[in-house]
């Protein structure tokens, strides 16, 4: 009975995990889009930094941001967060019921390493959390105020655990394991970053007193650095359809290329929220996808 429960728990999970994915991810995307389009209009409120308006669905709608905060708190706010609460919770049940319970079979490569279960899963727990700490510590350093060379620096963290992974664990678990991690870090910025220092505006405010626009700065990079990470996850999520991508003796660095594609893309449209059309690194992106990809099949065929 137990045997013939488990598919169907897989499947909610799995189920539950791409509904709230989706959800979080098309937030992101929104705000995001959002923030680049938003313009400061003639004789508009100081506090506000922009405004848009937008038609949808039969219905026109008005977008104000404000520079910290408006004067008073309407009756009604909503706050995103149980969408990537629940992607990262839904996640985690799948990791556990499929790659920890079935460590034997889906986790641990005796070929590459002799583990028991524990130890694996143990493994497995450490880079979870340890992802979140290095990143978490990147981003209060000095390198977290300079955009491009933390994302490079956070990029060659992530490179050197795939390769690590894919000599521990099995080649598809090495490569969910890396997706994880970035899942992990993304979720952790929402719980002890973002919310947090949303709810010290709110208190702030309620208590009539000046707003810290610091606490604002902050949570705004760390909802940045989730945008970009989102497309590599969704690589990783499909990934397990495409055995030439985790199978390849270069898994670590087929991982590397096509996420770094992917960041490619996601800055491009960025960009292109603000107005700007960077037509060079959108063939940059296809360049390293392709190459990637060319480079794949070489080594497949050499082996």
């Amino acid at each position: 009975m137990l045997a013939d429960l488990v598919p169907w728990l897989e499947l909610a999970l799995r189920w539950l995990h791409v509904i709230t994915g989706i959800a979080w991810i098309g937030a992101s995307f929104y705000f995001v889009w959002l923030d680049g389009n938003i313009r400061k209009a003639e004789g508009a409120n100081p506090l506000v930094a922009g405004e848009l308006w937008a038609v949808h669905g039969g219905g026109f709608y008005h977008n104000q941001k404000y520079l910290v905060a408006p004067e008073t708190l309407p009756p009604h706010l909503h706050w995103f967060k149980y969408e990537a609460y629940f992607t990262w919770i839904s996640g985690f049940l799948l990791l556990a019921v499929i790659y920890y319970l079935g460590a034997g079979i889906f986790l641990i490569d005796k070929a590459k390493l002799a583990l028991d279960a524990p130890e694996a899963i143990a493994i497995s727990v450490a880079f979870l959390s340890g992802g979140w700490i290095v990143y978490d510590g990147l981003c209060r350093s000095p390198l977290g105020q300079n955009g491009p060379v933390f994302g490079a620096t956070w990029f060659a963290v992530l490179v050197v655990a795939a390769y690590a992974l894919t000599h521990i664990f099995s080649d598809r678990a090495a490569f969910l394991h890396v997706g994880a991690i970035v899942g992990t870090a993304m979720v952790a910025n929402v719980f002890f970053i973002i919310i947090p220092n949303q709810k010290k505006v709110v208190a702030s405010m309620l208590a009539r007193e000046p707003v810290d626009a610091r606490l604002g700065l902050q949570a705004k990079q760390r909802s940045l650095h989730n945008n970009y990470m989102t497309l590599p996850v969704l690589l990783i999520m499909i990934s397990n359809h495409y055995p030439m991508l985790y199978g390849s003796s270069i898994n670590w660095l087929v991982l590397a290329g096509l996420s770094a594609s992917g960041i490619m893309v996601r800055h491009v449209f960025n960009l292109r929220h603000k107005g700007e059309l960077n037509f060079l690194l959108a063939f940059g992106a296809v360049l390293v996808f392709v190459t990637t990809m060319l480079i794949t099949i070489d080594v497949q065929h050499r082996a």
